[in-house]
């Protein structure tokens, strides 16, 4: 016979107006044990039921590999809406603070129950609470807020609030990367070492110096996106992966930062007002002008280290560019007919592929 008990969790119910909520501690392997998630789906009336997007496998176990590695921490709270069958006792008080209740949050298991039939439903933690659900851990507790909600309506609008919140500024999550310590999502880990690249340049001396928008370089006019993209493919397919340490992902990056200069100050030199115009106005400072000469770089100098290759010839390769560009004006000419405006090009793969096979074919000429 499955188990009935209550759970006893100590809390504070902490009055917010007219509402009330609980904030407490549970162990995550327990929550699946009262709490059910609800997917959201059409019934037979095609009525909207749930609130819920599916479980995404590839987040879930990107999130329960950080779990079972040390020092894993998820400070964030997951959000419970409880039926009337959970209820809060307050303990004795003491103090002033009215807003501010200490007691205990006693919630009924029954494990026999269906999840439409369970005494609370997740608002926001589901991928979290399932990673927790299937990671080699005996316990991993958890902070957690809980409210009485009326019904799934209520649920739902909880549902919107919480999730509609802006996320972290990408730029933000960039420059933060470089500072951060422990183990990291794998797409945010692969970044780590291209995003300290990226800062040595913007805050060193050389062309890309304070020309990278960051919250730190406000006034920086190249997206740091594009400069990260740039970084990454030659760090991990291009002439920077000469220098990466494939077991444990970290590289020099002394020499990698030299390789970088070594071919961005001629490039800067050589198409000089079209580096010192903002990307509305040069195609060079544009995400796709970036990506391309990345691929350049990575065309002209792979797998030659920097104190090996023929500086000289890369900058008369480069030279030979400028009858072929129209960074500022002019058309593009590639071929079959095909000539755009110069500033018909944007930042999608499509034109970022089609630039970089352009120019990497006319410096292999």
């Amino acid at each position: 016979m499955a188990d009935r008990y209550e759970l006893k969790l100590p809390a504070l119910k902490i009055l917010q107006g007219t509402k009330e909520i609980y904030c407490f501690a549970v162990d995550g392997k327990k929550l699946h044990d009262f709490a059910a998630v609800s997917r959201i789906r059409r019934d037979d009336q095609k009525r909207l039921q749930g609130y819920q997007r599916p479980e995404v496998l590839s987040h879930i176990r990107s999130i329960r590999r950080y779990l079972e590695s040390d020092g894993a921490m998820l400070p964030n709270a997951v959000v419970l809406a409880f039926d009337e069958r959970v209820r809060f006792e307050p303990a004795v008080r003491g103090g002033d603070v009215k807003y501010s209740i200490p007691g205990e949050l006693i919630i009924p298991v029954d494990e026999s129950l269906a999840d439409d039939e369970k005494p609370a439903w997740l608002v926001d933690g589901q991928q979290r609470s399932a990673a927790i659900r299937d990671a080699d851990l005996a316990e991993f507790p958890v902070a957690a807020v809980g409210f009485i909600a009326s019904g799934q309506e209520e649920q739902r609008s909880q549902f919107i609030l919480v999730n509609s919140t802006k996320p972290l500024p990408k730029g933000l999550v960039y420059e933060l990367l470089p500072e951060t310590t422990g183990q990291l999502p794998r797409s945010l880990a692969r970044r780590a070492l291209a995003a300290r690249l990226m800062v040595h340049l913007n805050m060193g001396d050389g062309p890309f110096s304070g020309r990278i928008s960051s919250p730190t370089s406000p006034t920086g006019d190249i997206k740091d996106n594009s400069v990260l993209k740039m970084l990454e493919h030659s760090i991990y397919e291009g002439a920077l992966y000469q220098y990466r340490n494939a077991t444990d992902g970290t590289g020099d990056e002394e020499r990698m930062l030299a390789h970088l200069l070594a071919f961005w100050t001629p490039v800067a030199s050589i198409f000089r007002e079209a580096w010192g115009k903002p990307p509305k106005e040069s195609r060079l400072t544009h995400g796709v002008g970036i990506q391309a000469m990345g691929f350049v770089m990575d065309r002209l100098t792979a797998d030659v280290p920097v104190d090996k290759v023929d500086w000289d010839d890369v900058r008369a390769v480069l030279r030979g560019l400028e009858e072929h560009v129209a960074w500022t004006s002019g058309k593009w000419n590639f071929g079959d007919g095909h000539q755009p405006n110069w500033n018909s090009l944007q930042n999608t793969s499509k034109d970022v592929r089609l630039l970089s096979s352009y120019l990497q074919a006319r410096v292999s000429a």
